[in-house]
């Protein structure tokens, strides 16, 4: 599995990231890359689909700002993205457990 990315929980790791503050795209590529040691890299052609799809669910919201002459579109998690983060991080502590349940038997 060495080098295989999953991208099963990717929307985990971005309503995470905009639980605690709105972000732009290459924001959350930079700040992933950053905080999970070049690991996980994230490519805007995954980010921004997931960003289209939590928008059309409600989970999140978009405006524009211009920051230093440039306009950047920032999301923003809404009540209801807030509901999904708590589900999906349940779901993804269930299967960590699991996961870790199978690993302790070896």
């Amino acid at each position: 599995m060495r080098g295989k990315q999953s991208l099963a929980h990717t929307s985990l790791l971005v309503l995470s990231l905009l639980s605690r503050q709105d972000m732009y795209g290459y924001q959350m590529i930079s700040t992933l890359e950053q905080k999970l040691d070049r690991t996980f890299a994230l490519k805007e052609g995954t980010l921004y689909p997931i960003l289209r799809e939590l928008e059309s669910q409600g989970a999140v919201s978009c405006y524009e700002q211009e920051v230093s002459g440039r306009v950047r579109k920032y999301y923003h998690l809404t009540r209801k993205g807030k509901r999904l983060l708590a589900e999906e991080r349940e779901q993804w502590d269930r299967y960590a457990r699991a996961i870790n349940t199978v690993l302790e038997l070896s």
